[in-house]
């Protein structure tokens, strides 16, 4: 049985038969609730810290979205059977005891020193690390053995967060190496689907194609590594700025090879486009802020990375792979451009608002307004296919 007919042949609730509904579905939620809970935090002096405003927006969304992809998308790369029914419900499960654990310690500070709260979240992603091994090794699908290694890091890193801000109140060492994994896995795992689907649906009209993979998306990827391990270890190191400077301009022209000019009639190929963009645009400006701190904060590059690559390039993949998997044409609609439109205002204005001190803290409020609504969209528009059995194509 392939993965196609395992799906096909499951019988259980619609909302397990398959990884990316349960979490793309309740990610996005759970995104577009955290970040005004931060934010009133913020504003008002509540419990709710920066310090779970980062892990809830890295780990605990992020690492969700993730884990929805990757139970998807595994089992077409290693021929193996898909994650369903009750093991997907108890690894559904494992997250939102994360999310519960978090949010019970941010509301509660003396439960902040109790090791609990490090063993249910952190119980998540090592689970996830264990059923990438196995796939890729029962597989032996030797070239996903990177994504297994950095969904282990992933893991290493948010049990790290806990370890670290138990220890000293923050953890700076943990977020950034968080931080590194994600945008690397969108460099690797982006640079595949992006020219992939945009080649499938030029094809189709008979228009330019994007370049073959080649030496130069080898070298970007060496150097965007070592760019962003660099700045994992020492973030305000010139050296660091320089390679990272490097990596985003590899990555623009790695980029522009894909051809994304000729995808502007298809949102929702183009957006995969701007995703990436915005991974470039974040190496560069993270880079800029080490080799010249006095111009460009690193928050800046930063939420870049965050708000930009991370926001945009999830929901990308998030509205593509949803429609796919669900049995629903891969067209735009009204609710796919809504989505495209506040997420990357979300973006442009956090980024700005870094830049222009002054307007940073309105910059700071309408940039989370627009994020959150940015997701309750997703949640609205794609909530129903992600509930409903698969629709039926003619």
């Amino acid at each position: 049985m392939n993965t196609a007919a395992a799906i096909r042949a499951y019988r259980g609730p619609a909302v397990f038969s398959i990884g990316l509904r349960p979490f793309f579905l309740f990610a996005a939620l759970w995104s577009a609730i955290a970040a005004p809970l931060w934010l009133y935090a913020f504003l008002s002096g509540g419990p709710v810290g920066l310090s779970w405003h980062v892990h809830e927006m890295l780990f605990g969304y992020t690492g969700g979205v993730i884990v929805g992809f990757l139970l998807t998308a595994v089992p077409n790369w290693t021929g193996r059977l898909p994650v369903v029914g009750l093991p997907l419900a108890l690894l559904f499960g494992l997250w939102l005891a994360g999310r519960a654990a978090m949010l019970a310690t941010a509301l509660n500070t003396e439960l902040a020193a109790a090791a609990w709260p490090l063993i249910v979240d952190g119980l998540f992603l090592f689970a996830m690390a264990g059923v990438v091994w196995r796939e890729v090794l029962a597989g032996r699908n030797w070239r996903n053995l990177p994504v297994a290694v950095m969904v282990t890091v992933l893991a290493l890193a948010n049990a790290g967060f806990h370890l670290e801000a138990d220890a000293g109140g923050v953890a700076n060492l943990s977020t950034r190496l968080g931080l590194a994994v994600v945008t690397l896995l969108i460099a690797l795992i982006g640079g595949r689907v992006t020219p992939s689907f945009t080649r499938n649906w030029q094809v189709k009209r008979g228009g330019p194609l994007p370049a073959v993979a080649g030496r130069l998306d080898v070298v970007t990827l060496i150097v965007t590594a070592a760019g962003l391990i660099a700045w994992s270890i020492a973030p305000i190191h010139p050296a660091a700025g320089a390679i990272l400077l490097a990596a985003g301009g590899l990555n623009l022209v790695r980029l522009a090879r894909w051809r994304g000019d000729a995808t502007l009639s298809e949102p929702l190929v183009m957006i995969l486009h701007l995703g990436y963009l915005w991974l470039a645009v974040g190496l560069v400006l993270l880079g800029s802020s080490g080799v010249a701190p006095a111009v460009v904060l690193p928050s800046v590059g930063v939420h870049a990375l965050t708000a930009g690559a991370i926001g945009v390039m999830t929901l990308a993949v998030m509205t593509r792979a949803s429609r796919g998997h669900t049995g629903h044409p891969l067209a735009t609609g009204k609710v796919e451009v809504v989505i495209y439109v506040l997420i990357n205002a979300a973006a442009l204005i956090r980024v700005t608002g870094g830049l222009l001190p002054a307007v940073y803290q309105p910059f700071l409020i309408v940039s989370t307004g627009l994020w959150s609504a940015a997701f309750l969209a997703f949640v609205i528009g794609y909530g129903p296919m992600l509930l409903r059995s698969r629709a039926a194509r003619n």
